[in-house]
């Protein structure tokens, strides 16, 4: 940091000045493609990369982009739709044309615009989040995003720290998440192990093991009184095979009286029933509501321990699944209430619960254990790049 200190000393002592993105960088336009498309000249050996909405980056031979305008210079494509983000590449692209870029002669101050931009993306996502269902921003958004220019040399020291910096983290990140995947299987092992019993002990059903079943209901979507509100609402893109704190939805007291959606208690095991989420499951530490692709379980403690039967269904994911129905294999609440499940001594469910659980939060708490080791490099490396790209600006 001290060559950067003394940069910023020498060239910048007042402070630098701030400037729109447009009055500084040469906006790019992308090429007109469709989906299918793109699907049809989707080429692993091409030379050209095509970016699209979201996570879609396919390969192309130039020759086969119809009306293709190739970026061959150092540039920030601005992903508009979708997945909100921003994207350096230096290598010849092209993208969907709502989409655009950005570049510059100086290759440095088109890396340190996406270093800028990257530090700002929660900005562009919050402009995205009210622009209707599919997010996404408009040009303006970032034509008159305003950032700091500090001279040439800083710039180039900043990219050279962040670049460091972004390897680093990036090694760290990898060894972290190999460890990571190592021990999800050893936990898949263990939990395997425990959880075969043979026919030392009884087997019973989900519900035989339930005090009470419930499901839940969807609130009018475009009743703007019934969200927004204290309650927390659950869908089943969120159960993931974790403890659920919190929802991303919450509704109100209107929605509540009006529609199916109703209270469950906390400590359910909650399974979707639902298409592509069907099987998955997961524990609710707080009371909440539900949609109406959710089964939730409230466990009879005395005879089952909750996170049993979580770590139970949670195993048999993959059967729960196959034995979805109909065009969307949906399960329903019958197929899971009949779903047999071993019974030990409520002494052995505590026993086998307590090793499960010290695996499950090294693999997925990111409060302990190899995830929050994880979240905490993403959030040094953030807080960093934070720092060095906060300016003073300079007076006229």
């Amino acid at each position: 940091m001290s060559r950067l200190e003394e940069l910023i000393k020498e060239l910048c002592p007042n402070g630098v000045e701030y400037k729109k993105i447009k009055e500084v960088y040469k906006r790019l336009k992308g090429t007109p493609i469709t989906a299918g498309k793109m699907k049809e000249i989707d080429n692993p050996n091409g030379e050209i990369k095509i970016f699209a909405g979201g996570k879609t980056v396919i390969n192309a031979m130039e020759h086969d982009i119809p009306k293709a305008n190739i970026t061959r210079v150092p540039a920030v494509l601005i992903q508009s739709r979708g997945v909100i983000d921003a994207v350096y590449y230096d290598k010849p692209f092209t993208f969907k044309n709502e989409m655009w870029a950005y570049t510059s002669d100086s290759a440095i101050a088109v890396k340190y615009l996406y270093y800028v931009l990257k530090n700002s993306i929660s900005h562009f996502r919050e402009a995205a989040s009210g622009m209707g269902s599919l997010p996404q921003i408009s040009l303006r958004i970032t034509e008159e995003f305003v950032i700091p220019l500090p001279p040439l040399p800083v710039q180039q020291e900043i990219v050279r720290i962040l670049d460091n910096f972004t390897e680093l983290t990036a090694e760290l990140t990898a060894e972290l998440t190999a460890e990571l995947t190592a021990r999800k299987k050893q936990y898949v092992y263990y939990r395997n192990h425990l959880l075969t019993f043979g026919d030392v002990v009884p087997m019973t059903t989900l519900g035989e093991v339930s005090k009470k079943t419930y499901s839940g209901g969807t609130p009018l979507a475009n009743n703007a009184e019934y969200y927004g509100g204290d309650i927390p609402w659950l869908r089943t893109q969120e159960v993931r095979f974790v403890d659920i704190y919190d929802t991303e939805i919450r509704i109100t007291p209107a929605a509540l009286k009006n529609s199916a959606a109703k209270w469950i208690p906390e400590n359910c095991v909650i399974i979707a029933i639902s298409g592509a989420t069907a099987g998955r499951s997961a524990i609710n530490k707080i009371p909440l509501t539900t949609n109406q692709h959710c089964c939730c379980l409230e466990i009879n403690s005395q005879k089952a321990n909750y996170r049993y039967v979580f770590h139970w269904v949670n195993s048999q994911y993959e059967k729960l699944k196959a034995l979805g129905q109909g065009a969307r294999s949906d399960l329903n609440p019958g197929i899971i209430k009949s779903y047999p499940i071993p019974l030990p001594s409520l002494s052995e469910q505590e026993r086998i619960v307590a090793i499960l659980d010290r695996f499950d939060a090294l693999c997925n708490d990111l409060t302990s254990g190899l995830p929050a080791e994880i979240e905490a490099r993403r959030k040094q490396y953030e807080y960093y790049r934070d720092k060095l790209l906060t300016f003073k600006e300079a007076t006229a």
